[in-house]
């Protein structure tokens, strides 16, 4: 740098061989006082500077310049600014003292303004270093005033900042007082430490060092994002490339953290270091200063933000699958609610990387939840078991199926969302008695979609009921189902999206599918009922056995469906029973009483061993 200027002398020397030109003052009495003044200021920024140069002693470092108190430190940057002007003033083209004068002095100067740059360079590291957490935990107010450059305002802005900050600790901490003072007082180090940073930073900046100072502040606060998500949850060191291949387990908790730390990582993380590099560089006397804020906030912060947001991307990338679904929905949903903050940290054109990338990412996400819901729909259609359920109770398949339904049911604005401008087109049309209802509420194409969903259930447990090999049975398995899938849709969110009258109708079929299993299975008892008046109670007796025995083991799912179906089958049979006991001819009448038929109907009737 000395030969630098050195070589810039010598050619304004020779340029000016033969003597200065007319009108010129360099030589006036004006100058040389001035020129005494620069060299004074020199000599008095060498005590200051040497005093803190770790080339002199190693024990300066063992002190922080900032720790000696205020009238230290503006001493130090006072001198750094005499500096700066006399390195100005020696450099003027204009100024004719002789080029050998000048080189030295000058490069004195600039040796002072290397060593008061070392040691400011170090002290922005130091505070750096011991204030990475209190930066990083603590979202700053807004700095919409830390534009302005001058004293007082940065002291308003400080005394503002810090009510600001303690206002929100009051308004986020319930706990104890004591707790809440910790808090304020670390408000009060954060605050403390960005003004130091604040003012190093306009001394590099003013001097031609931002480059070193933006190169320090860079390795520390790109550190700081790492272990901010990483506190958070989210480990940026895991490669997201590899999901593909780890257990479906692991990616689970892998997405679980990342939700996490989704909303706090651009409402916190971000947000505060756009923030930080507002406070501490835009107020900077260089013209550059907006530019250079920036371009630290960019630097720092697209790499993380970037990986970041590739996790969703490699998500979407992975194979469908029905148990996917709800995850890829969650991160859907965080993406949306996070956009806007994206769109507001990352405005900067230099960050429109981040913008484009989040955009990516949702749109990815919603095609691979829109692939794993048809996962879903396949996973039905191949589903393939032909063993009858025992006693025609309900479908581990139906109960699979409505439990998936009425769960993406809680999703359906999400739903909406991934399935916006995309109308669903099913291969054949949907049958009036299985169409949604209009709703005005949920999009056409969703409730389409989850009533043809539906509709491919209902295919599948008419198709099982065929494996019954007593067609009373099927009737019941029938039943079962269809008012267990009517049921669940009434009690869900499926309501809202199908419509009450479709569980209606589906309910009203499944009575009627349990009135001809009652007729198959007990018309015949009732039938010997009328009999018995001519053949005795031998015939009723071994009807109602047979039935009974048929009965047995028979699963009635729903408990008010069971009373009901206990009183259809009492009325049946007593309609005419008690006219027929009586004229009954034998001693069997007294033990088929009404009381001793009800209570054998009472056990016949009963819900299913695993649930109740």
């Amino acid at each position: 740098m000395a030969r630098k200027v050195a070589a810039k002398l010598f050619s304004f020397g020779r340029h000016s061989h033969g003597g200065a030109p007319a009108g010129d003052d360099t030589t006036s009495p004006r100058l040389s006082i001035h020129s005494r003044l620069m060299e004074e200021n020199i000599a008095n920024a060498e005590v200051i500077i040497m005093k803190w140069d770790s080339s002199r002693s190693s024990d300066v470092n063992a002190t922080s310049l900032f720790a000696e108190g205020g009238a230290e430190v503006s001493r130090f940057l006072r001198a750094t600014a005499d500096l700066h002007r006399a390195l100005v003033f020696y450099s003027s083209p204009n100024f004719t003292q002789s080029v050998s004068s000048r080189v030295q002095i000058l490069i004195r100067a600039q040796n002072l303004m290397k060593s008061a740059m070392g040691r400011l360079e170090f002290e922005f590291h130091r505070i750096l270093s011991a204030h990475a957490l209190e930066l990083s935990s603590i979202l700053l107010p807004s700095s919409s005033s830390s534009s302005s450059s001058s004293d007082d305002e940065d002291e308003g802005e400080s005394h503002s900042s810090i009510a600001g900050a303690s206002e929100q600790i009051r308004g986020r901490t319930k706990g104890s007082i004591h707790a809440n003072e910790s808090s304020l007082e670390k408000v009060f180090e954060s605050d403390t430490a960005i003004g130091d940073l604040r003012s190093i930073a306009d001394a590099m900046i003013d001097n031609g060092y931002s480059w070193e100072c933006f190169k320090v502040y860079k390795i520390h606060r790109t550190t700081a994002i790492e272990e901010g998500l990483y506190r958070h949850g989210f480990d940026l060191r895991l490669p997201s490339s590899k999901l593909s291949k780890l257990d479906w387990v692991v990616v689970d908790r892998r997405i679980e953290s990342w939700l996490v730390t989704a909303r706090s990582a651009f409402s916190v993380i971000f947000a505060t270091e756009l923030q930080l590099c507002d406070r501490i560089f835009s107020a900077s006397g260089d013209g550059n200063s907006v530019h250079l804020k920036e371009s630290c906030f960019a630097d720092i912060t697209l790499d993380a933000a970037l990986r970041f947001l590739s996790f969703p991307e490699f998500l979407a990338k992975t194979k469908p699958a029905p148990e996917k679904l709800f995850r890829l929905l969650e991160i859907y949903k965080a993406l949306s609610d996070i956009w806007p903050q994206i769109e507001e940290t990352f405005s900067f054109t230099s960050t429109s990387s981040v913008r484009s990338k989040a955009l990516d990412a949702l749109a990815a996400i919603a095609s691979a939840a829109r692939g794993s819901l048809t996962a879903f729909e396949l996973a039905l259609h191949k589903e393939v078991s032909k063993e009858p359920v025992a006693g025609g109770a309900v479908h581990p398949l139906a109960e699979y199926a409505m439990n998936y339904l009425a769960d993406l049911a809680d999703h359906v604005s999400v739903l909406a969302e991934i399935h916006e401008g995309i109308p669903f087109r099913s291969l054949e049309p949907l049958p009036e008695t299985l169409a949604p209802s209009p709703s005005t509420v949920v999009p056409p194409q969703v409730a389409e979609r989850m009533a043809w969903l539906l509709f491919v259930l209902l295919c599948k447990l008419d198709h099982k009921a065929e494996f019954y090999k007593e067609v009373s049975l099927s009737y019941l398995f029938l039943a079962n189902n269809l008012l267990y899938v009517a049921t669940r849709v009434m009690d869900s969110g499926l309501r809202l999206v199908v419509g009450r009258s479709w569980a209606e109708r589906h309910e009203a079929t499944a009575r009627r599918y349990l009135e001809n299993h009652l007729r198959i299975t007990w018309g015949k008892v009732a039938e010997a009922v009328a009999a018995a008046m001519n053949e005795g109670m031998a015939a009723f007796e071994s009807a109602f056995e047979q039935a009974a025995r048929e009965q047995e083991g028979r699963v009635l799912s729903d408990a008010g469906l069971r009373e009901e179906v206990r009183v259809a089958v009492e009325k049946m049979i007593f309609t005419t029973y008690r006219e027929s006991s009586t004229a009954a001819i034998g001693g069997t009448a007294a033990r088929w009483s009404p009381d001793y038929i009800k209570d054998r109907l009472a056990g016949l009737f009963v819900g299913p061993t695993t649930s109740e």
